[in-house]
């Protein structure tokens, strides 16, 4: 199209309204009625770059109040609420006015023009026109069907009740309180994630010094807090710390304990399976030299009793062995 002066008539292409429900384009932000630069382009018959070129050259006319540029969290949430609302209207579970009072406020609304949905990637928000920016269109794009256009709007500006409105504003509100909490749920889940990189990871090969008693304590309790299934300890020597070590299991997580037993640990055990949670005890037909911790299908060489873990210099050894072997070769 060829570029005119201000004063000369722009050629605009006859536009047939009558299937255009205007009121689906008008929109609420910033407590407003608003409409896109994209969707007015479309209902004058011209691009929207050539509209907003237009409006650039009389910029002295549309003052803040007249027309501004969405920021990218409005033009999300404008395109939340379209959405959300489109929703409404595909289910048929509610309408905001009755036929009676003449307007669909869910018509006013929902309607996603292809101008909105081609909006996106790194490009710009749009600008919006205000009722009053809507009305100083026709002094800038000057011809007999920009008028008739104009008309056209402003009769929906007027149709939609303050109703409206409030209701939009509502829901306007409520997304913004939507869209605050998933960017909140995003720092949270961050925050999560840093934590969890930080955080030492259990090694297939971990070795405590001599006098790390605790670290050794609290790396078998992670390995029997993670436990999902079954938790087998092949051990010769257990006591009663052994069989609180064992309660820190999560429910559902069945305990047994090759060992070789005594009067006394039967009787630790008879007055632990008595109030907490069963652990199974099995003697052991001879002595093992080495020790070994089954979480699952895991297997673990323990340096040392579970009880003494830590006193002296000791490893803990992730095998690639499966279970059944090492519990074959205890028979």
């Amino acid at each position: 199209m060829a570029k005119k002066n201000n004063d000369q008539k722009v050629e605009m292409p006859i536009i047939h309204l009558e299937g255009i429900d205007i009121k689906s384009l008008i929109h609420v932000v910033r407590g407003q009625q608003v409409m896109l630069d994209s969707d007015l382009a479309m209902l004058y018959g011209v691009e929207t770059r050539s509209l907003n070129q237009s409006v650039k050259r009389n910029n002295r006319r549309f003052p803040d109040d007249f027309m501004f540029q969405l920021t990218k969290m409005e033009f999300d949430c404008l395109r939340s609420q379209i959405a959300t609302l489109n929703n409404l209207k595909s289910q048929n579970e509610q309408t905001f006015l009755t036929e009676d009072q003449g307007v669909n406020v869910l018509m006013s609304q929902i309607v996603i023009s292809k101008p909105l949905e081609k909006r996106g990637g790194t490009q710009k928000p749009p600008y919006v026109f205000t009722r009053n920016g809507v009305g100083m269109l026709s002094s800038v794009l000057k011809s007999e069907t920009a008028d008739e256009v104009n008309i056209r709007i402003m009769r929906a500006f007027t149709a939609i009740p303050d109703l409206l409105n409030n209701n939009t504003l509502m829901m306007q509100r409520i997304l913004n309180i939507e869209q605050h909490q998933t960017e909140t749920d995003e720092k949270v889940n961050q925050i999560l994630i840093t934590i969890e990189e930080r955080t030492p990871k259990q090694l297939q090969e971990q070795v405590f010094n001599s006098g790390c008693v605790w670290d050794a304590w609290a790396y078998i309790s992670d390995l029997i807090r993670n436990a999902k299934q079954r938790i087998i300890l092949i051990d010769n020597y257990v006591d009663d710390r052994v069989l609180s070590l064992l309660d820190k299991r999560a429910d559902g997580v069945e305990a047994t304990i090759h060992t070789r037993y005594n009067e006394t640990l039967l009787t630790d055990l008879k007055k632990h399976n008595d109030q907490y949670r069963e652990i199974n005890l099995i003697q052991l037909p001879h002595r093992n030299h080495d020790r070994f911790l089954i979480i699952d299908a895991d297997v673990y060489l323990l340096g040392a009793s579970v009880k003494d873990m830590g006193i002296g210099l000791c490893a803990i050894t992730k095998m690639q062995t499966p279970p059944d072997t090492i519990l074959q070769m205890l028979k």
